[in-house]
């Protein structure tokens, strides 16, 4: 989700945080973390009671359905990950991938089932990414047919319009108008706060809903068609998983105090008022949001609630801007360019090709499916399919890591995710409807990082058949008399220090010259989002001209090389950055009918190695001292 200047999420540094700082988070993540979920009652209550009407609709019906809304919001939100999954932090830090790396860590080893998890995590996270924008907007535009009934045929084209407005302006970053989400966002919740409660006398017998007797039940009385209801219920909670993976930006305390305070209290009157409203008018099932409205308040609301789509659209965008960074940090996707939108918040950053990739999947899906309801059933399966993945990633961390008895764990997450699971299935009878879209994006994604996985890893076993050992060319160079030693310091960049880099074998062959100290650099990624700079270096001295060095940087962190030597420095290792050469190979695949990819797969590969971002920029390197050495390598 958008993200702004890390803050530090520990209790005790929010405890500690002056009462204004900590009033700013909570207003902060109002806008941000609870943009996804404060939407839902646009749609949410409106297709329930559609899905619950197959065979009319009855007082039993509401009253269940409404019951079944606010428990679902408890169960999963408030149980799940307010009180727990949100103490699942690595170094303050939420989110699938945050997930995996404490999984990894609590396993000491990295197996590829758990990579396999992650990249399932992503993907979906990818395709909701996708589908929120086009089901959020289109939903609040439809408002607007409630003011003026022939407006019907510019809902589409106004909805694309908003969109494309939305995905250009993020090039120049988000940062003046973000500072207007709080207080937006604020309004929203409190106006569907009130409209809740000024309806709820509609009909004073919703208030029985709050007993969970009701969502029970309505599930046993209608049997399995009530997973049809179920699949629409769970839009209710699309947009809660952002409360873990915003924790980094904001931490625990002001997502709880948001959640306690507003969210939930401001959703829960929302869906007992447009309850109370069908209860007494069940001809308003139609859109009981909207119709909550008097007539002279619908123009405003459907404008407010536009904004509000809006930045929850925006929420989801930059949620999947750092999402894919964070898959490039670990080596699931080639490199990407990264660009920063902002001096002062290095959370905000923009990534040209996956927003292309977005606006252009949002666009198909507004036109395709023309409405909200119709996109309703796209919508579900990848929020049901990642909290699926985090509560089963949760077992893991709590028992393996955490070292929490089976029968623990056992009773606060198997019933957790057998209601996850209930939902994911509820959902899945929609695939024909309209469910196989995120499972085909998030299928592509899969696809893509397994392949880039693979193929990275058969490119490096390529490159050590026949290498030469970097201990080897020591050896070699100094019975060597035909070189021409250079001041000035090399460093080679390389992913496997133990063999002498492809640049450095080159420059020596054909250039015959050594510079007159070497760096071996090895950029390594860890488990954990921050490195502190004591940690950052690990030196190693070879010979009198060789060092390898090993950079750490954090998952969530950029990978600037020249800075991370400059530490070098502070280790009493002396050299001039301005007299600094970085050499870089530049690989190039051929196809090698002996290779060892299926030929698909290494088609695919050497696509997507031709749509990796310059090495130069990645790492930050200074343009005027890189020096490239071209290499071709068959797979």
């Amino acid at each position: 989700m958008s993200e702004i200047e890390r803050n530090g999420s520990d209790d005790a540094e929010h405890a500690t945080a002056p009462h204004g700082r900590l009033a700013g988070l909570v207003l902060g993540c109002i806008g941000i973390v609870y943009g996804d979920i404060g939407t839902s009652p646009l749609y949410a209550m409106r297709e329930s009671l559609h899905a619950a009407s197959y065979d009319g609709l009855t007082r039993a019906d509401v009253l269940g359905v409404i019951s079944l809304l606010i428990w679902t919001l408890i169960l999963i939100v408030t149980i799940k990950y307010v009180f727990f999954i949100m103490r699942a932090d690595n170094q303050g830090e939420g989110g699938t991938l945050s997930l995996v790396a404490l999984v990894q860590q609590a396993l000491h080893r990295r197996p590829f089932w758990l990579m396999a998890i992650g990249m399932v995590g992503i993907s979906l996270f990818f395709g909701d990414a996708m589908i929120t924008p086009a089901m959020s907007v289109l939903s609040a535009v439809e408002g607007m047919t409630l003011v003026a009934p022939s407006f019907g045929d510019f809902v589409v084209p106004l909805t694309l319009a908003i969109i494309a407005g939305l995905f250009l302006v993020q090039r120049w970053g988000t940062q003046t108008v973000s500072i207007l989400f709080g207080p937006i966002m604020t309004i929203w919740f409190l106006t569907i706060a009130v409209l809740g409660l000024l309806h709820i006398g509609d009909d004073w017998s919703i208030l029985a809903a709050l007993s969970p007797t009701y969502a029970v039940g309505f599930l046993f009385t209608n049997g399995l068609a009530s997973f049809i209801v179920l699949g629409s219920v769970f839009l209710a909670v699309t947009g809660g998983e952002a409360l873990y993976a915003d924790m980094g930006h904001f931490g625990r305390k002001p997502i709880r105090i948001a959640w306690g305070i507003l969210v939930f209290p401001a959703l829960t009157l929302s869906y007992l008022g447009q309850g109370a409203l069908v209860l007494s008018d069940p001809e308003k099932a139609e859109n009981p949001f909207f119709l909550m409205a008097p007539d002279w308040l619908l123009l405003p609301l459907v404008i407010l609630a536009t904004a509000a789509t809006v930045i929850a659209s925006q929420a989801v965008i930059s949620g999947a801007f750092s999402m894919m960074k964070q898959a490039v940090r670990m080596g699931l996707l080639p490199r990407l360019e990264i660009l920063h939108t902002s001096e002062s918040q290095m959370g905000q950053i923009y990534l040209p090709r996956v927003n292309t990739i977005l606006a252009v999947g949002v666009f198909v899906l507004v036109i395709v499916f023309g409405s909200s309801s119709n996109l309703a059933s796209a919508y579900g399966i990848a929020v049901t399919g990642d909290m699926v993945i985090t509560s089963v990633l949760a077992i893991i961390l709590f028992s393996s890591g955490w070292k929490w008895p089976v029968w623990k764990v056992a009773m606060l997450m198997v019933p957790l995710l057998v209601l996850e699971s209930l939902f994911l299935a509820a959902n899945a009878i929609k695939i024909v409807d309209g469910g196989y879209v995120p499972i085909m994006i998030a299928g592509t994604m899969m696809l893509m990082m397994w392949t880039w996985m693979r193929g990275s890893a058969y490119v490096q076993l390529r490159a050590r058949r026949g290498a030469t050992t970097l201990e080897s060319l020591i050896a070699m160079l100094d019975k060597s008399k035909s070189r021409v030693d250079v001041p000035g310091t090399a460093v080679f960049l390389t992913s496997d220090p133990e063999i002498a880099p492809a640049a450095l074998m080159h420059n020596l062959k054909h250039n015959h010259v050594l510079h007159a100290q070497n760096m071996i650099v090895t950029v390594t990624v860890a488990t954990v989002p921050y490195i502190a700079a004591a940690d950052r270096m690990t030196i190693d001295t070879i010979s009198d001209r060789f060092l390898k060095i090993d950079l750490n940087f954090g998952y969530m962190e950029e990978p600037n090389v020249p800075k991370a030597l400059a530490l070098a420095r502070k280790q009493g290792l002396k050299f001039d950055i301005m007299r600094t050469s970085f050499f870089l190979s530049r690989r190039s695949f051929k196809s090698d009918p002996t290779g060892g990819l299926p030929r698909w797969q290494e088609k695919l590969f050497i696509g997507m190695a031709k749509t990796a971002a310059d090495v130069t920029g990645f790492y930050r390197l200074p343009t005027n001292r890189v020096v490239e050495v071209g290499q071709q390598v068959a797979i």
